[in-house]
């Protein structure tokens, strides 16, 4: 019976190719940052309040606009064809019938426009499935441009543009696999170019790209945009100077630069940063409901899983990730009532202790994100 992210991961194991199952596992240098997001939240402790009687507890959440019954979020993660054959369609499928926020990546095995169809099919209602599209801003702005549009014109409701990749992270486990492109047959299907007849581009990671290139992004679009890896607090306050519209603290779950810190150990420092001016997710390590809590008690309003989602993919197909998403909201229902809390609104930083430094900061209170 699969009840753990662990049991996801034992199961899709069985059935996957090795190099593909190290590819979802795998990060960068030693994973040293990979091992950390999931440290970092065991190593931080809930400090529960009693007889605060609440019957029944909120989990519905409104993000940029995007409302949504969990504070669960799937990050974006490429590849999907790789573990089952209807890819982003079984997990956008997946995700509308829990109403949960897919982030679809760039590096999408199938089109935004068959992934929002498949959404729409799996909502209820035939509401607009909540759909937001991962951008890497390519040095061909001609053809970014085109991209956006095409998410947009799809139903994607926010952008998220990944910053921390101005190189490809150095990934040594799929070195030692020869994993070096996708198999005959599948394609990253958002860098076609009708431009050049159909030509597939690679995603160009460039150095060169910068705070202007935001700009330029912001003068292009009127969605929502959120950076994805900024982790430095200065670089948050810049966001909010560019008129960003929120971040998801994200340090690519270990697979660009290996050592960063943990996700959560930088985030009651960036939401001192913000100041409340613009919604944080989070993604990195979440594992467990109670990894919710302590990363919503300490300034995000939502969180991302990455990895799971593979794995429960891979495990069960469109299944497979309904089972986890079904758990993730019945794990923090449940420690949500173990809490004292109402709902997943307002969590107080007090809530969380680490031992090395006691009650967790302070954090100025958030609006319009959670």
């Amino acid at each position: 019976m699969l009840m753990t992210v662990q049991d996801f991961e034992t199961a899709a194991r069985m059935r996957i190719d090795p190099v593909h199952a190290d590819f979802i596992a795998g990060g960068a240098g030693d994973e040293i940052t990979v091992r950390a997001n999931e440290e970092a939240f065991r190593r931080l402790r809930l400090l529960p309040r009693v007889l605060r009687g609440s019957a029944e507890r909120a989990l519905d959440i409104s993000v940029l606009g995007s409302r949504a019954r969990t504070p669960v979020l799937l990050s974006p993660t490429a590849f999907h064809k790789l573990v089952d054959e209807e890819g982003e369609a079984a997990t956008a499928r997946a995700a509308a019938a829990a109403g949960a926020i897919m982030i679809v990546s760039m590096a999408s095995t199938v089109a935004v426009e068959d992934i929002a169809a498949a959404a729409r099919e799996a909502g209820e209602h035939g509401d607009p499935p909540p759909l937001w599209f991962q951008l890497y801003i390519q040095p061909d702005l001609g053809f970014t441009e085109a991209l956006v549009r095409r998410a947009t014109d799809a139903g994607c409701a926010a952008l998220v543009v990944t910053v921390d990749s101005p190189v490809r992270g150095a990934h040594e486990r799929d070195l030692r696999n020869g994993f070096l492109d996708l198999p005959p047959g599948l394609r990253c299907e958002h860098m076609v170019d009708p431009r050049e007849g159909g030509r597939v581009h690679p995603i160009a990671m460039s150095p060169v790209i910068s705070w202007e290139h935001i700009d330029w992004l912001r003068g292009t679009t009127s969605l929502p945009i959120l950076l994805k890896g900024a982790l430095h607090p200065e670089d948050a306050r810049l966001a909010v100077r560019h008129g960003v519209d929120g971040l998801l603290l994200s340090n690519h779950g270990g697979r660009q630069l290996d050592t960063v810190p943990a996700t959560v150990e930088l985030l009651p420092e960036i939401a001192a940063a913000v100041a409340g001016r613009i919604p944080i997710v989070l993604d990195g390590g979440v594992r467990r409901g109670t990894d919710v809590v302590k990363a919503l008690a300490l300034g995000a309003c939502a969180v991302g899983i990455g990895r799971p989602v593979m794995w429960a993919l891979a495990a069960g197909g469109e299944k497979g990730v309904r089972r986890l998403l079904e758990l993730f909201r019945e794990e923090l229902d449940h420690a949500l009532a173990l809490c004292g809390a109402s709902g997943v609104r307002g969590l107080p930083p007090d809530l969380v202790r680490a031992p090395a430094w006691g009650p967790a900061s302070a954090h100025t209170e958030r609006e319009g994100g959670a």
